[in-house]
């Protein structure tokens, strides 16, 4: 599918992917975003671009937005951990937004979905990961909610027609995010520029996406992948460790703190110490990054640092 003259629909579209692509579809695309700006905000959503803010557990909100004219769906629309402090309704509403996106879909004749999902899903899997690893394991309700999606895009893919595109990411790291480690590191750095805490034992692995090698990856999976459903890996072959991207960071501010830990070999419950999932597949589509993970972590803090001194 061309993503071009296209009728376009993103869904959590004020976040840090979901922004990203807005602004780069809008180039050659009437793009629409919804979001209820629970962990976004409405000045990330590009300028031309319509916003509507809506609540996408809602089915009046969605048969707002979700409606026949629209030639694809982006679906980005969560709630994570740091949403949410009750993990039923975090798994229930990411079910019940995805839910609401595909019948809606169905409705009105909208055959064609991209939706993001999680390396999340896989679990403690050997690395690096390939998309048709098993079995599924999730050891967080986070993931747990992914993988549950993904069972309801598949449903909808092959049984009512509606061609998809599944995106497992890596860690995607880029301009305006928060709640990750890199701009969390920059906070307590700008907070306390001697002493930097730090989750677990610093020794967790994994592998980082810029945003906009994602978008890049996302866009021509679905101009180039045509099966009724289509699962691909997003990240790099590298991976970069927490004291590193604390390095990095550290580096980036012209600091030398010293390190401090709260131990034990991840940083919280559910957290996977160990991450890198087989981009192959991806390769063989004909695309791959073009920055390891210690430059997508370099540049990710470059551009949060000169936003957080602001």
């Amino acid at each position: 599918m061309q993503l071009s003259g296209k009728r376009v629909l993103v869904t959590g579209g004020a976040g840090l992917v979901g922004s990203h692509l807005a602004k780069r579809l809008s180039e050659e695309n009437d793009v629409t975003v919804a979001d209820d700006l629970s962990k976004g905000t409405r000045d990330r959503v590009p300028e031309g671009v319509e916003f509507v803010q809506v609540d996408m557990t809602d089915e009046v909100d969605v048969a707002e937005v979700v409606t026949e004219n629209l030639d694809i769906v982006f679906h980005f629309a969560a709630y994570t951990d740091t949403n949410y402090s009750d993990p039923r309704q975090l798994f229930e509403e990411n079910g019940e937004m995805t839910y609401n996106v595909l019948e809606r879909m169905h409705e009105v004749g909208v055959t064609n979905l991209a939706f993001t999902s999680s390396s999340t899903v896989y679990g403690e899997a050997p690395m690096p990961t390939p998309e048709d690893y098993a079995p599924l394991e999730p050891i967080s309700i986070y993931g747990a909610s992914k993988l549950a999606d993904e069972g309801i895009v598949s449903t909808y893919a092959h049984s009512h027609g509606i061609t998809s595109w599944v995106y497992r990411f890596a860690n995607i790291v880029g301009p305006h995010q928060r709640g990750n480690v890199i701009p969390d590191f920059i906070e307590k750095l700008l907070s306390d520029p001697e002493t930097l805490t730090i989750l677990g034992n610093g020794l967790q692995e994994k592998s980082y996406l810029h945003v906009e090698e994602c978008i890049d990856a996302m866009c021509h999976v679905v101009e180039t992948a045509d099966d009724d459903l289509n699962i691909y890996n997003l990240g790099t072959r590298t991976t970069t460790s927490v004291n590193t991207i604390a390095d990095i960071v550290a580096d980036v501010m012209d600091l030398d703190p010293e390190y401090e830990y709260t131990g034990g070999d991840r940083g919280w419950t559910g957290d996977v110490p160990k991450m890198r999932l087989s981009i192959e597949k991806l390769s063989a589509l004909g695309w791959n990054p073009t920055q390891s993970s210690d430059e997508a972590v370099r540049k990710a803090a470059e551009q949060l640092y000169d936003e957080l001194r602001r």
